[in-house]
């Protein structure tokens, strides 16, 4: 079983919207065991079934950002507490006001939800943001977001020893 999955996803054709994907490659070149890396286009329902074999999901992606915009940090899905009586649905409070969107795509929320429904499991989990600002046709990223891959690594790093 993987202990920790990493999931880089967006276009690598259209610049800055490939940082997600950049990303998952670097950590992948880490070598880390119990460490599994994807770099993947877009989320689709198939992750489902690896995100509820994880113990702990960090999903990458980049966002449309101002100049004065950073790393966004978000924890989507906690662990559980100790004391019980707690269903697994209370540790993901996340969806509780997101519909099930199973569409061509989806989002992490959506992911984790159906990892919940269908596999009744779902890790604790992190949504990292890099700031993009160039989504032109290319393969180069802008300075901006360059610094926000570097912050991205540096991020995942302190969730790792968390």
């Amino acid at each position: 079983m993987t202990e920790i999955l990493v999931i880089g996803y967006g276009n690598t054709l259209r610049s800055d919207d490939g940082a997600g994907q950049r990303v998952a490659e670097l950590v992948a070149e880490w070598k880390l065991p119990n460490v599994r890396s994807l770099p993947v286009h877009q989320l689709t329902p198939e992750l489902a079934e690896s995100i509820s074999q994880a113990e702990l999901v960090i999903f990458v992606d980049a966002y449309p950002a101002t100049s004065e915009e950073g790393l966004q940090v978000h924890q989507l899905c906690v662990p559980p507490s100790p004391h019980p009586p707690h269903t697994q649905l209370e540790r993901g409070k996340v969806w509780q006001s997101q519909g099930l969107n199973i569409g061509h795509t989806g989002d992490p929320r959506s992911l984790l939800a159906l990892s919940q429904f269908v596999y009744k499991n779902v890790p604790p989990s992190w949504w990292i943001l890099i700031p993009a600002v160039n989504f032109e046709f290319g393969e180069n990223f802008s300075s901006q977001t360059s610094q926000g891959i570097t912050d991205a690594l540096a991020q995942i790093q302190q969730i790792f020893v968390k």
